[in-house]
């Protein structure tokens, strides 16, 4: 893949489930064999650390975005290619989002859910850029995002999202599949 930027969204807390950090690893490494640039949170706690650290543990670069609020809170990672620092929430997404060029989504709370639908939407609206389809990929190795599909698809059922639109918001259960989506996405967009 030529060099990309995928926008990852995640966690600040490691989770209940070693796994979820695990797969935040196996992301990270995979995404800086891929050559493509990891857009994140710019953390260095949690789920949003693994990824970042294996990005850069595999020589790959990083750009965290991180609200001058949560700057503290959060620890920002020190280690970054390029650190990002805004004046709020708002501004960071709007950051995150103008510099990605496909979003995948890595366990979290409501942060993060909050950045899949914004993200979602924004590319529903062609917000991002009229011509540019950036969908989210939904990663998970078990069922954690499984509730989510079955709700989105229920919206469908229900006449909220059309067929077309629900297609935004993919699920992959590997960074295999992961990586195998975000290339065909990509290969897309050049």
């Amino acid at each position: 893949m030529a060099k990309k930027s995928v926008c990852v969204f995640c966690g600040s807390k490691e989770g209940a489930d070693n796994r979820f950090v695990q797969l935040a690893r196996e992301l990270g490494k995979a995404l800086a064999l891929e050559n493509a640039q990891l857009v994140y949170g710019g953390a260095q706690i949690g789920i949003m650390g693994a990824v970042a650290d294996a990005v850069l543990e595999e020589g790959g670069e990083v750009i965290g975005v991180i609200p001058e609020a949560l700057s503290d809170r959060e620890v920002a990672h020190p280690g970054l290619t390029e650190l990002i620092v805004t004046s709020d929430m708002h501004e960071r997404k709007r950051r995150m989002y103008a510099l990605a060029d496909v979003f995948v989504a890595l366990p979290g709370g409501m942060g993060t859910l909050e950045e899949v639908f914004e993200a979602a939407t924004w590319t529903k609206l062609r917000i991002h850029e009229p011509d540019i389809y950036k969908p989210v990929v939904l990663l998970d190795d078990g069922q954690f995002w499984e509730p989510l599909s079955d709700f989105l698809n229920s919206l469908v059922g229900y006449g909220f999202v059309s067929q077309k639109n629900r297609g935004i918001v993919i699920s992959a259960s590997s960074v295999s599949e992961t990586v195998s989506v975000i290339r065909e996405i990509l290969e897309g967009t050049d």
